[in-house]
């Protein structure tokens, strides 16, 4: 039952969001909780956030499979969408907000008109609104989004990539992109925005010391920009656990699986030394660690800001789950799930001991073991009901099997 709960919280976050919103189909991205009004403010009058609403219903329907849900959230994910068109879109086919709308407080993007972010988050929900669409089997909203999706994927490939810098830059109101690289630019990947060559341009970026190739990775301000800082200072540099949780799913985009799970682990490695930190443990302290809402890009340990004593949170649950739950799961353990499908993919980079016990596929409980014999790499499964396993060692072979409820095993080389 622990995977319905969740999925049922998660749906009621969404739904406190549907819930307010407008007849002009706007919804606020901050809410007072007290009085229900939305919270916006000079720097962001329409109080707008990256529109990921589509993205998020999507994934939810393959942890559900509820058919009915999309289908009652569908006319307030569009008249989401068409209020953004009315209120953002500008005669050059790209949006514009403030910077306050993409959170990135101190970023030096103060110029900026046209986000990277916020222009690609629209490609995104229009990309996963075409997919809700053919889950629906409705071809006319299908059809309709991925015109909008195919039409934002030309303008951010012709405006924003700069064939010098091999990157993804904002722009500003006359069109012009400015100068720093910051993590945004690596949004286009989770929307399969650069074709095979610039993605390969842009994956380098992440290798690049110079750039955003930092001991922990990865930085949200290039390392070469004049702003840049070691202690992380906001967005000047700081590794948040959301925006590699983007890059991260970006990479799954383009199949550099073996990529993905090794940024996975170093970024994890730092998450679990930064709450529990070594030093702390020998000197017997009894402050020893947390989890942060922003860590420094050259090692372990939380993000400092000489402006904001109070900076980085502390006990970032909800955004570190992100990498502690999500990125364990599906990119180091590399277990992919499907509950309308009722398959379970299990992506391996490298044979390893690994596994999971007791992961909840709605009122199926499954457990997925390996281990190595004498006889050999052997998995073994454990399942209530049926379900498809596909084992996928990248690279070598790739095997799909109806698993019966109850328990059995299979060997690697026989597969």
């Amino acid at each position: 039952m622990p995977e319905r709960v969740d999925i049922v919280a998660e749906s009621q976050n969404l739904d406190y969001f549907y819930s307010k919103q407008e007849s002009s189909g706007a919804i606020r991205w901050k809410y007072d909780l007290k009085s229900g009004l939305p919270i916006c403010g000079a720097e962001n009058p329409e109080g707008i956030g990256l529109p990921l609403f589509a993205w998020a219903e999507f994934n939810l329907y393959h942890k559900g499979a509820s058919k009915r849900r999309v289908k009652e959230v569908m006319p307030t994910l569009t008249a989401y969408m068409n209020w953004i068109e009315a209120a953002f879109r500008q005669p050059n086919g790209l949006y514009a907000t403030p910077l306050a709308a993409t959170k990135m407080f101190n970023s030096p993007r103060g110029s900026v008109r046209y986000p990277v972010d916020f222009n690609t988050a629209v490609a995104i929900d229009a990309l996963f609104l075409a997919a809700i669409g053919d889950v629906m089997n409705d071809k006319d909203v299908n059809f309709r989004y991925k015109r909008l999706y195919f039409s934002l994927k030309t303008r951010i490939n012709s405006q924003m990539w700069s064939n010098e810098t091999s990157f993804y830059h904002d722009l500003d109101a006359d069109g012009n992109r400015l100068p720093h690289k910051t993590i945004v630019g690596f949004w286009p990947l989770l929307a399969e925005i650069p074709y095979e060559e610039r993605a390969e341009q842009l994956i380098s970026h992440l290798d690049n010391p110079a750039t955003f190739g930092t001991e922990h990775p990865f930085p949200t301000l290039s390392a070469d920009s004049t702003e840049f800082s070691e202690s992380g200072n906001g967005f000047c540099g700081s590794v948040y656990p959301v925006f590699n949780f983007m890059v991260i799913k970006g990479l799954e985009r383009y199949q550099r699986w073996d990529t993905a799970r090794e940024y996975a682990l170093r970024h994890l490695y730092f998450i679990l030394d930064s709450f529990s930190p070594a030093d702390a443990q020998e000197q017997e302290q009894e402050e020893k660690g947390d989890l942060w809402e922003a860590y420094k890009p050259g090692g372990a340990g939380p993000s400092e800001m000489p402006a904001d004593p109070l900076y980085p949170r502390k006990q970032a649950a909800l955004s570190v789950g992100l990498s502690a739950v999500t990125v364990m799961i599906e990119n180091v353990v590399g277990l992919v799930v499907s509950l309308p499908r009722k398959t379970v993919e299990w992506m391996i980079p490298n044979m390893e001991s690994m596994g999971i016990e007791n992961l909840a596929l709605k009122r199926n409980l499954i457990t997925i073991l390996s281990n190595k014999s004498v006889r050999g790499w052997e998995i073994k499964v454990e399942s209530e009901k049926l379900f498809y396993f596909t084992v996928d060692v990248i690279g070598k072979k790739k095997k799909t099997l109806p698993i019966p409820a109850g328990k059995c095993s299979m060997f690697l080389e026989k597969l």
